[in-house]
């Protein structure tokens, strides 16, 4: 017995959605592979950076600095 057009059009209809579906479902879980590896490379990236600041931060603590050389003469104020 033949099918009613509506009927193929529901059909046909219910066909893309599920199409739908699964590419979504597609999509969402490349996102979930791909994460992981950006995560990755932006805290390789974050702890080289950090790395080198630690660096330049223990280069720079090894010069004098004008903190370390006060300007008054100890017992005297500024005022005076």
């Amino acid at each position: 017995m033949p099918r009613g057009r509506s009927t193929f059009t529901k059909r046909q209809k219910e066909q893309a959605r599920q199409q739908k579906q699964r590419d979504k479902a597609e999509r969402k879980s490349q996102r979930k592979q791909e994460k992981p590896e950006s995560s990755l490379d932006e805290m390789r990236e974050m702890q080289a950076h950090a790395e080198e600041q630690a660096a330049l931060f223990r280069i720079d603590s090894h010069e004098p600095s004008s903190e370390d050389f006060p300007t008054s003469t100890p017992g005297k104020s500024a005022d005076q």
